[in-house]
């Protein structure tokens, strides 16, 4: 069962394959999605101090029947924070917010302030001030690994060339119809894992019509098909939702989408449309799509 699959990342911790995402859960509802993720089996929570949810999702933790090593939770340093001193209070904020005493994974948002993002600047020594102190943090126990999102080619050699520890993961927006194989295959040539969150396109691909036709023949969900998509490209989606039975199917992967249908699936027509959601920077005309027709 894929809820009890890890990889494992290069420090050697382990990291479940498949995670809930949060976004947009309300704080007072994320400590009641999070335990009824918890009774299912899931593992793997995916908050940030953008989403303005890390306490409901602590305490949902805190008031499950897990010990602290048998879940993982991630959470992201703010986008617009691109300094030494502000990332080392925001880190410590978050652990007091979450009320855990180490937080398993913690990544740099954005490469870009939201309101900057994908506008051309990198702010190189602004993400080299953010990533010391997660480094430090990872150095004295605070954090067990440590990566980023939305980061592209350039802003992974940034730390790559000049940070002390290589980023462990890289997030993404990748799903059907807007998947970035290049930046996919360059973070693998270095060892750096690539989650996909946004596996369903913020539930864009579930009216698509060819999608649904593929879905009907291996007799499950579009979202099912979608999220193993990601994970036979060797990603982690972090698929959200705060239904339980939704959180059920989306962890029933236990079919394989044959060859020529993920070549199919790879080809897919672009997908621009995220409904409400296209008002979010990394969903609108800013975002860099990265894509190319894979020749595999």
């Amino acid at each position: 069962m894929i809820l009890q699959e890890t990889f494992t990342l290069p420090n050697g911790i382990e990291i479940p394959k498949l995670g809930l995402g949060t976004w947009m859960i309300p704080d007072d509802d994320a400590a009641r999605v999070v335990r009824d993720a918890i009774e299912i089996g899931y593992r793997h929570f995916d908050t940030a101090q953008a989403y303005a949810n890390e306490r409901g999702v602590g305490e949902g933790l805190r008031s499950s029947s897990l010990q602290r090593d048998q879940f993982f939770v991630t959470t992201k340093l703010a986008a617009e924070c691109k300094n030494y001193a502000q990332a080392k209070d925001l880190i410590d904020g978050s652990l007091q917010t979450l009320g855990l005493d180490h937080i398993d994974m913690m990544l740099i948002h954005s490469p870009q302030p939201w309101a900057e993002f994908r506008e051309g600047k990198h702010f190189f020594e602004g993400n080299l001030e953010a990533w010391r102190a997660l480094e430090e943090a990872h150095r004295g126990g605070k954090l067990r690994a440590i990566g980023v999102s939305n980061f592209e080619r350039a802003d992974l050699d940034n730390l790559l060339d000049n940070g002390s520890v290589k980023p462990m993961v890289n997030q993404v927006l990748a799903h059907v119809g807007n998947t970035p194989f290049d930046l996919i295959d360059y973070s693998r040539s270095k060892d750096i894992l690539v989650e996909a969150y946004s596996p369903v396109g913020h539930g864009a691909l579930l009216n698509n019509a060819e999608i649904k036709s593929l879905a009907e023949k291996y007799d499950v969900s579009v979202a099912q098909l979608c999220i193993r998509y990601c994970f036979q490209l060797g990603l982690l989606p972090l698929p959200k939702t705060t239904n339980a039975a939704h959180m059920r199917t989306n962890a029933a992967l236990d079919f394989v989408i044959s060859d020529a249908d993920i070549a199919t699936l790879k080809d897919a027509q672009e997908n621009t449309d995220y409904g409400a959601a296209s008002k979010f920077p990394v969903f609108g005309k800013k975002r860099e799509m990265n894509r190319t027709t894979p020749e595999r």
